[in-house]
C-alpha cells in the first residue's frame, strides 16, 4: 500500500452472510456522499457477492486474499472502514486481534492506526447469545469501534431465517455513522 491516504476512501469489508450480496447498495450510498470505495471480502463472502460487478462499480479490484510477497498493492490505503455485514466469527476474531484473513488483518491494523471503523453485525439469535459475542461487542466498542448492533438496529433473527430477512439490513445506518 502507498502511504498516501486519500481523504475519503472507504474499505467496505464484507463477510459471508446473506446481505453480502447487496453490498453494492452500500457502495452506491457511500459514493453518493463523495467517497471512493474498495471492497474487501472474507473468503466466505465470495460465495455471495458479484465480484466483476463490484469491481466495475468501484473502479478497484475486489480483494479477498493477502497479496504475494513482493507484489504491489492494488488498493490505496483507507481513511475509514465499514464491516458490513459482519459475522459473529469476524467480530470475535477482531476482538481477539486475530488477523488470519486479509479482511481481519486490515481491521486489526486499522484499530492500531486509529482509523474509524463502523461494524454492523448480522447474525441469528442463537449465535448472538454466545457469551463471547457480547464480550467482543463490548470490547470493540471500548476501543472506539462504532458497532451498530442491537434490537434498535437490526434484531438477531431466528436460525435459518437470515436469507429471508436479508432485505432488512440497514446499509444506510453504516453510511450515516461514517465521519463527515
Amino acid at each position: 500500500m502507498s502511504d498516501v491516504v486519500r481523504p475519503r476512501l472507504l474499505y467496505a469489508i464484507v463477510c459471508g452472510s446473506p446481505p453480502a450480496g447487496d453490498v453494492g447498495r452500500l457502495v452506491e450510498l457511500v459514493q453518493g456522499r463523495g467517497w471512493e470505495v474498495c471492497v474487501v471480502c472474507t473468503p466466505d463472502a465470495l460465495k455471495f457477492v458479484d465480484v466483476p460487478r463490484l469491481a466495475e462499480q468501484t473502479g478497484y479490484p475486489v480483494r479477498a486474499h493477502f497479496k504475494n510477497p513482493g507484489d504491489p498493492d492494488v488498493l490505496p490505503p483507507p481513511s475509514a472502514i465499514v464491516a458490513a455485514p459482519a459475522t459473529v466469527n469476524t467480530i470475535n476474531k477482531l476482538a481477539a486481534g486475530i488477523a488470519d484473513t486479509l479482511a481481519l488483518g486490515l481491521m486489526v491494523e486499522a484499530i492500531g492506526r486509529g482509523l474509524p471503523i463502523v461494524a454492523v453485525p448480522y447474525t441469528n439469535a442463537a449465535m448472538a447469545a454466545h457469551p463471547a459475542f457480547g464480550e467482543s461487542v463490548a470490547k470493540l466498542r471500548s476501543w472506539g469501534v462504532t458497532l451498530l448492533y442491537g434490537d434498535d438496529v437490526i434484531p438477531p433473527h431466528q436460525p435459518g431465517t437470515g436469507t429471508a430477512r436479508r432485505n432488512t439490513f440497514p446499509w444506510h445506518l453504516a453510511v450515516e455513522a461514517l465521519p463527515a
